[in-house]
């Protein structure tokens, strides 16, 4: 079951990807970086859902099916889905070392918290990485904290679609009850 899901999980990050640059095609301010990018409520939800390290296999595997449309170099390209794969993770260590406790899947407050450590350690770890192998994706200063917002809208914009689809599945199986 857990590789069934990795597999699922894996093949629904380069679709969200693709289909968020379509839909918010007008939120995109650099290569790399848009205004609301739902890949990021799936780097959270990946680990949160199916644990660090399967969540972690599946954000790694998903950004290794995009490579091909990636015009990067493959070292960039590389290093690019280590660090969109190392946010989470180090979003749900610095969570735990500082509340000194698990996070609560339930807690919005927990998820609040955690999406805002997570798209700071997502930003910070892809700007230092840009700016040892790839200068050119560095186009401006605040350009980090248009990746922190574009991430907060779209991992909030992810929950809110999850919470709409839990809830329009709830509502289904009492009306068929």
């Amino acid at each position: 079951m857990n590789a069934l899901l990795i597999i699922v999980f894996s093949l629904i990050f380069p679709i969200t990807h693709i289909a968020n640059g379509w839909i918010f095609e007008f939120a995109e301010l650099y290569e790399h970086i848009s205004l609301i990018y739902l890949p990021a409520f799936l780097r959270l939800a990946n680990v949160l859902i199916l644990g660090p390290r399967n969540g972690t296999l599946a954000t790694l595997i998903g950004g290794l099916l995009l490579m091909p449309t990636s015009n990067d170099p493959v070292s960039v390209s590389l290093l690019n889905i280590v660090s969109s794969a190392s946010g989470p993770l180090i979003a749900l260590y610095i969570f735990k070392k500082y509340t000194h406790r698990n996070f609560d899947l339930t807690s919005f407050k927990d998820l609040g918290a955690l999406t805002l450590v997570y798209a700071i350690a997502n930003a910070v770890v892809h700007h230092l990485v840009w700016s040892v192998l790839d200068t050119s994706k560095l186009a401006e200063p605040l350009q980090i904290l248009w990746m922190v917002f574009g991430d907060i809208l779209g991992a909030l914009v992810g929950a809110y679609l999850m919470k709409w689809v839990i809830l329009k599945y709830r509502e289904r199986q009492f009306d068929n009850f």
